[in-house]
């Protein structure tokens, strides 16, 4: 029996955007497994708990049957081990993305020569979207439909009320 080729997606999704669910959609096509996991970044502060965040993403992909969510704390290559992941999967908005992603790429190699980085595009009606630009937009009470599922749209406008 050939072994279940697994991908995972890291990343704080903090929210999860429309662009991060594309390139989840493009991955599963790609991997018999993608693990999309929701990172607890100490150097950043979250506008979202790492608990809403994974329960945002498990709606979000609830419909794809090859995907699980996880969160995990630690090296990026030894949650591959752990996990038995060949590959993780980066998006690629533009250019400027790049050369950080090609860093950490080489850097995860180094701790893991089995572990390979797949780069994908998403949607080119995602190629500006991030979730600090979503969240701008939200907190300064503009509108983010069409850029979240609806369930993170309506958890952005609630948290936005509450700090205003």
């Amino acid at each position: 029996m050939p072994t279940r080729r697994i991908a995972i997606y890291p990343g704080s999704f903090d929210p999860i955007t429309n662009g991060h669910l594309d390139i989840i959609d493009r991955g599963r096509y790609m991997f018999d497994e993608v693990i999309v996991a929701v990172s607890e970044n100490s150097s950043k502060y979250p506008y979202f708990s790492l608990n809403e965040r994974v329960e945002f993403i498990r709606q979000a992909v609830r419909a794809f049957k090859q995907v699980r969510v996880e969160s995990f704390t630690g090296l990026l290559s030894e949650y591959a081990k752990r996990k038995k992941a060949v590959a993780v999967i980066r998006g690629l908005r533009a250019v400027s993305d790049f050369e950080y992603e090609f860093q950490m790429a080489l850097m995860n190699r180094r701790q893991n020569p089995r572990f390979e980085t797949v780069f994908l595009m998403p949607d080119e009606r995602y190629t500006y979207l991030s979730s600090s630009i979503v969240r701008e937009v939200s907190r300064l009470g503009g509108m983010v439909r069409g850029l979240v599922p609806s369930h993170v749209e309506t958890a952005l406008k609630n948290r936005a009320l509450k700090t205003s």
